[in-house]
């Protein structure tokens, strides 16, 4: 298990000219990695604190790990909570992704996405804009769906919809605490809501519609998804839906995928359980990325 692990921070330019924090979990003394493992963090979440645990794990385990926060996300410019679109998010973690993959010393390295709730959804997307290019992804509680109790009513999806072209940054759909409902551990509840680069406010009208719209549509089309995939699912998540993780299993077209759900677990499985729930989910991520990264 390697324990030496170098931590590097830097901000990149998209192609709209917006500045992108992106940061990396590297292996110390330029330690050849396993693979290469690609975070898409959660609606409101950000990657150097939030996602920090779950990328040290991983390197440890041996694989080098990159994150980006998205536009209006973390640490990057942009309205916070803001998703005017989500096409440009994948936009941008697929270009800033493949850079990373075109270096001297990534090349012939195996490359995986690991996405987690929206950041599930992102992973499929950009699966979809290169479907032979990504070699599998570990999705934990998969936004391919809005759980009905979250999900706004037809006529208020309707109003939404409309207001949407007048007041796109207006904070003003109703929603649930997301933060008490997907974290069981107290303690991850109160860093999540003391991070200042973690968006706690009320979802604004055009993120709320990108969201709906982006789940709906992989929703739909499932069966285009090819790529290897380990999907992840707490049976008791009130924030995504389990059966559509079912569903995605079924209805993929992938040769190799895998589901696990686990009991009395919620949504936050990568650092939201208490320990001991939280060590067989990373056994379970750790031996299916080394299982494939050995072939």
């Amino acid at each position: 298990m390697a324990t030496d692990i170098r931590y590097e921070e830097e901000y990149i330019l998209n192609s709209r000219g917006m500045k992108l924090f992106t940061c990396q979990w590297l292996l110390g003394d330029d330690k050849p990695p396993k693979a290469l493992i690609f975070i898409c963090h959660g609606y409101g979440m950000e990657c150097s604190i939030t996602m920090k645990s779950t990328a040290t794990r991983l390197a440890e385990a041996g694989f080098a790990v990159y994150g980006i926060d998205y536009e209006g996300h973390g640490k990057s410019s942009g309205l916070k909570g803001y998703v005017k679109s989500f096409d440009r998010v994948v936009e941008d973690c697929t270009n800033h992704f493949t850079n990373i993959c075109a270096r001297e010393e990534n090349k012939g390295k195996k490359k995986y996405l690991l996405g987690e709730s929206m950041g599930g959804a992102v992973a499929l997307l950009v699966h979809r804009k290169k479907p032979q290019y990504w070699d599998g992804a570990v999705l934990a509680a998969p936004m391919c769906k809005i759980a009905d109790d979250m999900r706004p009513s037809p006529t208020v999806i309707s109003v939404l919809k409309k207001l949407c072209r007048v007041i796109p940054t207006w904070k003003i759909i109703p929603t649930h605490d997301i933060i008490d409902v997907a974290f069981k551990e107290p303690e991850v509840r109160k860093q999540t809501r003391e991070n200042p680069y973690c968006y706690k406010g009320r979802p604004r009208l055009k993120t709320g519609y990108e969201l709906l719209r982006v789940s709906t549509d992989i929703e739909q089309r499932l069966q285009e998804i090819t790529l290897a995939f380990l999907v992840l699912h707490g049976e008791e998540d009130e924030v995504t839906d389990p059966s559509v993780s079912k569903l995605l299993y079924e209805e993929a077209s992938s040769c190799d995928k895998t589901l696990k759900l686990y009991p009395n677990m919620w949504h936050g499985l990568l650092y939201g359980e208490p320990l001991e729930n939280t060590e067989i989910v990373f056994s379970d991520i750790i031996n299916w990325l080394d299982g494939r990264s050995a072939c």
